[in-house]
């Protein structure tokens, strides 16, 4: 089955934790990706379906499985558990890993920032199940959150049974499950500096000086892309989740089980072009933007700053302009404390006519912890003792 959206489709703005399809159209006389047993292409802020085949297919993900796990590595940046210089231990389990790595040995230790160069641009299984350990203890506690994410994503028709991709029972994803994953993981602007890497170096400064070249060539060939993952097993044949982004558009291209990986790039390159040259996108809101505050009931601080969750745009065919849309912003009225940074808190409603055209989350700026009661008596007897 082949879909791609009409061009004289309309005005299209939807939401980021799925992708829609209801308005993809049978293909007429397209054909994006024929040498893949299975692909998708999205554009990125909306979430927009602009091309798929057998997008729901389970097949063996190989290395892109690194996706989700530079994604729970990403989250914990953002949420403050990691910092990039923090340096990570290796054990003889995650320095025992086969296939692509970057021959960590048993007790050396590497940079957050290291690891993430090991994983994003050599693909290395050691530094993933490192990363693993670290997050959650071992790589099978990882797994439970990898999966966990996967479910909270809707990308249901994913289970991971390792952090790495190496061939496993029961292992699988979908080329729509992928770029589900890839959309979350492109909220944190970090990661393209690493996936959009071509070559770098580990261990320099000594005799063990480490050459990392990306395995995702386009990074280098074609103009744009930044990203994301290639995979290649036997069972798996070869696959990349590719992410490019030109003037204020980024797409999303996802192939699975092409022949060769003159095929696989080939057909990804198709795919960037279609995108490119029929649809351009309407930036409205950046993500992390401050939209409005409100108060916060027994807190250590009496106001929270609602901001956007995640980058909001329009897509419209090329040249389409955007007209009649208005926002509107609904906080919680009765928010408590504790409050995490970037729980929900609100919605950013976006309308055409006074339709509602699509939601997403507002989420919280900051975290506000519960007040002490010494906080609590100190303002009690403030407001008792107040005058005008």
């Amino acid at each position: 089955m082949k879909r791609i959206v009409s061009i004289c489709a309309a005005i299209l703005l939807l939401t980021s934790m799925s992708i829609p399809h209801s308005f993809a159209a049978e293909t007429r006389g397209v054909e994006l990706a024929e040498q893949a047993k299975s692909a998708i292409l999205i554009e990125r802020d909306t979430g927009t379906v602009l091309y798929d085949k057998n997008a729901e297919e389970q097949l063996p993900p190989a290395s892109m499985t690194k996706i989700m796990t530079m994604l729970l590595i990403m989250e914990a940046l953002d949420k403050g558990e990691l910092k990039l210089n923090e340096k990570i231990s290796t054990s003889e389990y995650a320095a025992s890993m086969g296939g692509s790595q970057i021959f960590l040995e048993p007790g050396e230790a590497m940079t957050v920032e290291q690891m993430l160069k090991g994983i994003a641009i050599g693909s290395g299984n050691d530094a993933s199940v490192a990363m693993a350990e670290r997050l959650a203890g071992s790589e099978e506690a990882f797994v439970e959150k990898m999966n966990k994410k996967a479910k909270e994503l809707g990308a249901t028709h994913t289970k991971f049974q390792n952090s790495t991709g190496l061939p496993a029972s029961d292992h699988y994803s979908t080329a729509h499950d992928m770029a589900v994953m890839a959309k979350e993981l492109l909220k944190y602007d970090l990661i393209t500096k690493f996936t959009g890497t071509y070559e770098a170096f580990l261990r320099e400064n000594t005799d063990k000086k480490f050459w990392l070249v990306n395995t995702n060539k386009l990074v280098k060939f074609y103009p744009g892309v930044d990203g994301l993952k290639t995979g290649f097993t036997n069972d798996a044949k070869y696959c990349l989740t590719a992410t490019a982004k030109k003037g204020d558009m980024r797409v999303i291209a996802v192939v699975m089980g092409a022949p060769t990986p003159k095929e696989r790039n080939a057909q990804v390159t198709k795919m960037l072009d279609y995108a490119f040259s029929q649809y351009m996108t309407h930036p409205l809101y950046k993500r992390g933007v401050s939209l409005k505050t409100v108060s916060v009931s027994k807190g250590n601080k009496k106001m929270v700053t609602g901001v956007t969750s995640e980058p909001i745009s329009v897509l419209t065919a090329k040249g389409g302009s955007v007209k009649d849309f208005t926002k509107k912003i609904t906080l919680d009225k009765h928010i408590k404390a504790p409050i995490k940074k970037g729980e929900k808190i609100g919605t950013l409603e976006i309308l055409k006519d006074g339709k509602k055209i699509t939601s997403s989350p507002v989420v919280a700026k900051n975290t506000v912890k519960k007040a002490s009661w010494w906080d609590l008596y100190k303002r009690s007897f403030g407001m008792l003792t107040k005058t005008e």
